[in-house]
């Protein structure tokens, strides 16, 4: 049985200079660290393999580089413009955020403030495949949270964003 072809895109990701993959890799995942562990990794035979790289290199950075990747994310709700990576990215997950109505949308905005204030960072949550009342649920849910375990929570959300872009870039023919 034949092996499958390799994505163009993962073939292109594989080759192209460290610098210019890392550039890719850091408009994904802002942690000083991410973009070099991912790139020395390569070349990558598959993007199951690559995506379970980025997972594992993001659920694996100090929260001191954890918090410097929170500082690309907008907040829940937010309108975000712009054209680089982060907003084009954020607008296509915050998709659930777009019907909700101007109630549900303050109470966002309240948690986001209330979270803020206990955190002293932004709330991330894989938005993409949430509705928005699912989003502030989470939120709520999260509030309870210690700090500690909260921080486990940040990390892990941040793995699975980052893993949900890298896939979408090797599945949208990029870099």
């Amino acid at each position: 049985m034949p092996e499958p072809a390799v994505p163009a895109a993962l073939t292109r990701f594989n080759s192209e200079p460290v610098e210019q993959v890392e550039d890719v890799l850091q408009a994904i995942n802002a942690a000083p660290r991410f973009a070099t562990e991912v790139a020395v990794g390569r070349p990558y035979p598959d993007v199951d393999t690559l995506v379970r790289r980025v997972e594992q290199v993001s659920r694996a950075l100090p929260w001191e580089e954890v918090a410097i990747a929170l500082t690309a994310h907008p907040r829940i709700g937010d309108r975000v413009t712009g054209s680089s990576t982060e907003a084009r990215s954020s607008r296509r997950e915050q998709h659930g955020m777009a019907d909700a109505d101007a109630e549900l949308k303050a109470a966002v905005l309240a948690g986001n403030r209330a979270y803020e204030e206990r955190f002293h960072h932004v709330f991330l949550v894989r938005a993409a495949g949430r509705s928005a009342e699912e989003m502030l649920a989470e939120l709520h849910r999260r509030l309870a949270n210690d700090v500690d375990v909260e921080r486990v929570e940040v990390t892990g959300q941040l793995a699975e964003i980052t893993a949900l872009r890298v896939r979408r870039l090797m599945e949208n023919g990029a870099p």
